[in-house]
């Protein structure tokens, strides 16, 4: 029985609560933090999965493996698509393939091709877009960052592509 907000003890009503929520926060953040750690790993991994299926559907699994070792090796992929799934640039890579889709190619827009060898020409031509752009436009620090990403990836995966 509580009179004029003094609970049964003598202390006020409202003693304790405040405890108890700040508890209950400490508690919930432990999780979220523990859930944090644990869920970017695996939606990287899909955001990686699937960037490499808009480029390369028909790739062999071994070009796969390739690109999915490459993308967790540089933390980037040759899309340029982050873990929360927006783009951080546009890559050479998708520049090749809205390139097929402005030629009417929009039922294949299969980058990698079907073989080790057609996915190498397609990284050594992303390489040289990269280093070699057709007009100059100047670019944000964010973007030029990003393009030094990009350009780790498709060295790494170009590594990879020709141990194969």
């Amino acid at each position: 029985m509580s009179i004029h907000g003094i609970g049964t003890a003598g202390y006020p009503a409202w003693y304790g609560t405040k405890k108890t929520e700040r508890s209950a926060e400490a508690g919930a953040v432990g999780f979220m933090e523990t859930v944090a750690e644990k869920v970017p790993q695996d939606k990287k991994a899909d955001y990686d999965e699937r960037a490499f299926d808009m480029v390369g559907p028909n790739a062999p699994q071994s070009v796969k493996d390739a690109w999915m070792k490459a993308a967790q090796e540089v933390n980037a992929n040759g899309l340029g698509i982050r873990e929360n799934g927006m783009m951080t640039h546009i890559s050479q890579m998708m520049v090749q393939r809205l390139g097929k889709v402005l030629k009417g190619e929009t039922e294949n827009t299969d980058i990698l091709g079907n073989s080790v060898e057609s996915a190498i020409r397609a990284t050594k031509q992303a390489l040289y877009d990269l280093e070699h752009p057709i007009a100059y436009t100047p670019k944000s620090i964010e973007v030029q960052q990003a393009r030094i990403k990009e350009r780790e990836f498709y060295n790494a995966f170009l590594e990879k592509l020709e141990q194969l």
